[in-house]
């Protein structure tokens, strides 16, 4: 096992989750829904915690399990998350009472991030989580990153494709997209990015805020 596999195995195995989350994390399974680990929620959790989140949008709902991480970081938070799905919001909603989560914290909206992102304001969240539609990833990156305020964030998880990412033979439409949304990334003067490698990949992408006034 090189050293690289031996320290996100034990980053996986160290990281604590609450029970609520677990119980969410099993009816995600049971959905078909594809949590987060418990290693990429809990770095998710210490960004929104670091943000001092008030404002949080979710591209992706699942059945809760990446939004209570966030809740979990940003308890005073308002969540607004967005699912195409209506059976996996259902199960976010349980999961959220379950978590005794006031449900003024939590909005859920059913439909396509395509259509429902372009309506929302502009420079008014602290974080976006993008977790949806994989070969939609760059387009939703560019409305989380209109969305966040200056110094906002914009996490991407699953953003190593399973391993796709570092494979220059990979040329799928997914892996192809995570690809060059890392690529374009690094190379922006707009934001500032760290790659975790820890569970499945997350990007981090944070705005810079304008000192000159």
């Amino acid at each position: 096992m090189g050293e690289h596999t031996a320290n996100a195995r034990f980053a996986d195995e160290v990281s604590v989750e609450p029970d609520y989350i677990t119980r969410a994390r099993a009816h995600a399974l049971e959905l078909g829904a594809a949590p987060v680990s418990a290693a990429v929620g809990s770095q998710i959790s210490v960004i929104a915690a670091a943000s001092n989140a008030l404002n949080i949008v979710e591209i992706g709902t699942g059945a809760g399990v990446s939004g209570l991480w966030l809740m979990r970081g940003a308890p005073r938070a308002t969540l607004t998350t967005i699912d195409s799905e209506p059976e996996h919001l259902s199960a976010a909603r349980q999961a959220f009472i379950d978590a005794k989560i006031p449900p003024a914290r939590a909005r859920f909206i059913t439909g396509r991030a395509s259509s429902v992102l372009p309506r929302m304001n502009e420079a008014s969240y602290d974080v976006v989580l993008v977790d949806a539609d994989p070969e939609a990833v760059i387009e939703y990156v560019e409305h989380g990153l209109r969305l966040v305020r200056p110094g906002g964030t914009v996490l991407v998880p699953r953003v190593l494709a399973g391993g796709g990412v570092s494979d220059p033979v990979r040329r799928d439409p997914t892996t192809v997209a995570y690809r060059s949304l890392i690529q374009e990334t690094q190379a922006s003067l707009a934001v500032i990015g760290a790659l975790s490698i820890v569970g499945e990949g997350l990007l981090q992408l944070t705005t810079l805020r304008d000192y000159s006034s």
